[in-house]
């Protein structure tokens, strides 16, 4: 079981000066929490991109590059590269760049965006925007084999017999993908057999289990098998993440107390959800939608260590998942707060968690 973080990092206002946080200082915070997550041992770490004002990385290739210069262990993935407005050959060199620089800790994770202004600014039409993803999949997945790749489609240029340099320390270079809910996006990974990771914010997290079931069948119906992420010995070079997975990633914080956890996360996510959601033509958040989905059915894992870790071990149980991610850092949670939280996650919530999926797979083990 792999516990991880994904951070948007968001540029906003202090709550305590009322001064806007600079990119400067926000990009010092974000490589202080990977390097905390790293410390505390946690898994691994994505880096969303974004092309707006209110989030610091539009490059998240370069954020990763930096993140592994000053951390050791943990993989580093983005969250996510939006493929549909991006070059997949310049998106390979890049990954290619941060796994070498990181000693083989780079992963991808593709999918279509939660915004949309990637798409005017690199020349791309929002009416292509599956057709896009789809195609440009299809060429990053291709440039991944070692052997020269002979490709033609009607969004980028062919090419004829190319390697694209530099290789990658893992072979292949982990590639995922990321949804929203839509279930054709589900069946289309299961059937590349491509690790899939469900961004759950809202709602009832039971309510995806359709979804995590949709993949397992497109998964056998594509020719592959279900098997573990993990497990990779140490300086190995095959990729231990290129096997068929299922992660989810929700909005979430921990605190010494569930209050703590409340008070410091509260005021962050409701603030930036109705600032969203002004956007989308939502109504505004609520403290009763947010206590509703602080429940252990809701979509929100907000509370102390004990009730974040039951939480995630249902989440496996019922939807079978082998990683969860943590969305921490969001709108404008103190950095002091966020870094406290981090700190209980890997120290006090992983090793629970990964104890306790232990025990209960160890008769599966033993007889195995």
């Amino acid at each position: 079981m792999e516990l991880g973080l994904v951070t948007f990092a968001d540029i906003y206002r202090d709550r305590d000066s009322g001064r806007m946080v600079t990119p400067r200082e926000r990009m010092s915070q974000l490589l202080e929490e990977v390097r905390l997550a790293d410390e505390v041992g946690l898994d691994v770490f994505g880096i969303g991109e974004h092309h707006r004002p209110d989030y610091l990385v539009s490059s998240p290739t370069t954020a990763l590059a930096a993140a592994a210069a000053v951390t050791e262990r943990i993989r580093l993935s983005s969250a996510v590269s939006v493929l549909s407005s991006e070059d997949p050959v310049r998106l390979f060199q890049q990954f290619s760049t941060v796994d070498l620089v990181s000693g083989g800790r780079a992963e991808i994770m593709a999918g279509r965006g939660s915004f949309t202004e990637s798409y005017p600014l690199f020349g791309q039409d929002l009416k292509d925007y599956d057709e896009l993803f789809a195609e440009k999949l299809d060429l990053l997945l291709r440039l991944r084999e070692d052997d020269p790749v002979t490709w033609s489609g009607k969004h980028r240029a062919a090419l004829d017999g190319v390697v694209v340099h530099p290789r990658p320390a893992q072979s292949p270079l982990p590639v995922g993908i990321a949804v929203g809910g839509t279930p054709q996006s589900v069946a289309r990974a299961g059937l590349l057999g491509l690790p899939l990771t469900i961004a759950i914010i809202g709602g009832t997290w039971g309510a995806f289990e359709p979804l995590t079931d949709l993949y397992r069948r497109a998964v056998a119906e594509g020719g592959h098998e279900m098997t573990a992420r993990h497990g990779v010995a140490e300086g190995a070079r095959e990729s231990d993440h290129a096997a068929p997975a299922i992660a989810i990633n929700t909005h979430g914080f921990v605190g010494s107390s569930e209050k703590e956890a409340v008070e410091a996360f509260f005021p962050a996510w409701s603030e930036m959800m109705t600032r969203i959601g002004r956007e989308r033509g939502w109504p505004p958040t609520t403290r009763a939608q947010f206590d509703a989905m602080r429940r252990p059915e809701g979509a929100l894992m907000v509370g102390e260590p004990d009730q974040v870790v039951e939480k995630i071990l249902a989440q496996r149980e019922t939807l079978g998942i082998e990683r969860y991610l943590g969305h921490f850092s969001l709108g404008s949670a103190r950095h002091a707060d966020v870094m406290r939280s981090i700190e209980l996650f890997g120290t006090e919530v992983a090793p629970k968690v990964r104890a306790e999926v232990a025990r209960r797979e160890a008769p599966v083990a033993a007889g195995a």
